[in-house]
């Protein structure tokens, strides 16, 4: 044992608050959620004893048993034996269980302690158990399992000093025996309902009080009409509700220009700051209010328990498709980014299912296209409600519709043609209904703007000086009458690339602007209010949203919303498929398939729009 930090791993079955205990236990903030794989590779905190030594503590992925089926299993399997390459075994487990559901929790901790490691067991959840009537004897419990037991509440930060304090004891704790011969499920089975019949009376007949709600929300009509309303009220609150702020930072983007101008003398520094980065920058910031709405209605069914269920209600139909039930959290994952969802896919047991789900994850629609669907919606779409409905948000729930019909159609014809194999129906534990804490729900919402405010500070705003760079320089011949940047390095870029685009309806200034959105999607708008902003004769260049509303035609912005509904990756994502797949081809087909279905969408929208007069 390290005679310096003591190396702890955090071990039980998805669903059980592990992850919350351990945000606890050291600090991290890491995403607490309802499904198994959303921790998939192992992470890292620290946190000090009262005695001063120090604890390195280990979160593992989610685990029904140490016979793996899925690769979470597995590297839970190699972390616990210490046979994953690098990693040592750790010095003492602590199994996380469930209170509620405590019949299939103990199954892994008689697993574990048939290792002979150190172990404490955390009965986590415990005051929900209490509230629905199930008492646990806490000392019998830790007497039958032959091991310390402690109980906390992990989302309500109560039970951790007691763990910690137990963990300075853990010389004097009883070492269970290591036991070589295998043990049957059955045999598991029996010790599990033994155990519990002294300990936790009532725990074997112990019903959810969820049932009833189940009922309703995984109706096979009933429960499809409850989801499509969920989404439904989701993109109708992302325009409704995000106006205020979005115009609270439109008028402070536009005092910032005005202010830049009034006190800078016209020249390539003011050009920069005006043009480029408030400009560039501002026209992507505006959006930050919609994409917190979107993940806080995420993050609100991932706290409540209601995800995996829409799993399971969707399951059939996704079969009908050729893909697993278990692919839906990480097309879900997909609408925040696909990088985090293709990197889900290490749930699905089946390759050639997990290829197909990340083939099609692109199809969702992440949030990076947010601003761009939110531009030339604002700008071509009335803000008008008809029958209560917000013409805006109706459009933006089609546009993601559109993403999700498109990965089934695609996931349809994969299964049928390239990667055939049989339909596997889903398995998965339901976690208990919870109300949202709203201390997750703020940490969740502080991440995801953490995040884009980065993006924003590294990738757009680089992205968006280079754009400014390629569009002031060189400057325009004596006696040039057009706009300066026509005679820019962007402008002959764009004249280039429109004779590709010029057919669905794409404009030079469109051409420029997806060149710097392969890096990120978002910076497809910040390059497009550079442009604009340097094409523009005034002092201060005008909000983007009325500028391509006055220039482009319907029939323009209607192929560009359906070029983003299937446009190519970023340049990330690319490298995480080539990283998860672990090869080029699959990438590679994957960017070719996308630009055809992109071009093909634009080019049959723009044509028929251009047909009925748009």
């Amino acid at each position: 044992m390290s005679a310096e930090t003591l190396r702890v791993a955090l071990v039980g079955n998805p669903n059980c608050g592990k992850t919350a205990l351990f945000n606890l236990l050291t600090g991290a903030r890491q995403k607490v959620a309802n499904y198994a794989g959303v921790t998939v590779e192992r992470k890292v905190g620290s946190t000090t004893l009262a005695n001063g030594r120090t604890v390195s503590v280990i979160d593992l992925p989610g685990a029904y048993s140490l016979t793996p089926s899925t690769p979470d299993e597995t590297v839970m399997r190699e972390m616990v034996l210490g046979q994953r390459a690098g990693e040592a075994a750790p010095d003492v487990l602590i199994a996380v269980v469930d209170a509620t559901n405590l019949v299939m929790n103990l199954r892994l901790v008689l697993e574990l302690r048939r290792l002979g490691r150190p172990m404490i067991v955390s009965v986590n959840m415990a005051d929900v158990a209490r509230a629905r009537g199930l008492a646990i004897d806490i000392k019998r419990l830790s007497a039958e399992l032959g091991v310390p037991v402690v109980e906390t509440v992990a989302v309500q930060s109560r039970g951790h000093a007691a763990l910690l304090a137990e963990l300075e004891r853990q010389a004097e704790w009883p070492v269970p025996r290591p036991v070589d011969e295998a043990i049957s499920l059955p045999d598991v089975q029996r010790e599990v309902r033994r155990i519990l019949a002294v300990a936790a009376p009532g725990a074997t007949q112990f019903k959810r009080f969820n049932h009833r709600l189940d009922a309703i929300v995984m109706h096979p009509v009933g429960g499809l009409v409850l989801l499509a309303g969920l989404l439904f009220l989701m993109f109708q609150a992302v325009f409704s509700w995000a106006s205020v702020p979005m115009d609270a930072i439109n008028e402070a983007m536009a005092w910032a220009g005005e202010a830049l101008s009034a006190h800078m003398a016209d020249g390539p520094l003011r050009s920069l700051l005006v043009d480029g980065v408030i400009a560039g920058v501002g026209g992507v910031l505006v959006f930050l209010p919609q994409i917190l709405i979107l993940f806080l209605f995420i993050l609100v069914l991932e706290d409540s328990g209601y995800l995996p269920r829409a799993a399971f209600l969707l399951d059939t139909l996704m079969g009908k498709v050729g893909l697993s039930g278990r692919a839906f959290i990480p097309l879900l994952s997909s609408f925040a980014c696909a990088i985090p969802g293709i990197m889900a896919t290490r749930t699905i047991p089946n390759w050639r299912d997990r290829l197909a789900t990340i083939m099609v994850a692109p199809l969702m629609t992440c949030s990076a296209r947010l601003p761009v669907y939110a531009l030339l919606i604002g700008a071509f779409v009335p803000q008008r409600t008809v029958g209560g409905v917000n013409l805006q948000g109706l459009t933006l729930f089609v546009l993601y519709l559109a993403g999700v019909l498109s990965a089934m159609a695609v996931a349809w014809l994969l299964k049928r043609v390239w990667m055939k194999s049989s339909y596997q129906p889903l398995m998965l534990e339901l976690p208990p209904y919870r109300l949202p804490k709203l201390r997750n729900l703020a940490l969740g919402l502080w991440e995801r703007a953490r995040i884009f405010l980065r993006r924003v500070g590294t990738i757009i705003f680089a992205l968006t000086v280079v754009i400014w760079f390629l569009s002031s320089f060189p400057g325009p011949p004596q006696g040039a009458t057009g706009p300066a940047i026509q005679y820019s390095l962007a402008g002959y870029l764009g004249r280039a690339l429109e004779v590709v685009f010029a057919p669905i309806g794409f404009n030079w200034q469109i051409s420029i602007a997806l060149v710097p959105g392969l890096a990120a999607r978002e910076v497809a708008v910040g390059a497009l209010g550079t442009v604009y902003a340097l094409s523009s004769t005034g002092e201060v260049a005008d909000a983007l949203a009325p500028v391509i509303a006055q220039t482009w035609s319907m029939a323009t912005a209607y192929a560009l919303l359906a070029w983003f509904v299937f446009a190519p990756q970023c340049m990330s994502t690319f490298a995480v498929v080539r990283r998860e797949t672990n090869a080029w081809r699959y990438p590679l087909i994957m960017a070719a398939y996308l630009f055809a279905l992109a071009y093909v969408a634009a080019f049959l929208t723009y044509r028929i729009a251009l047909w009925l007069g748009a």
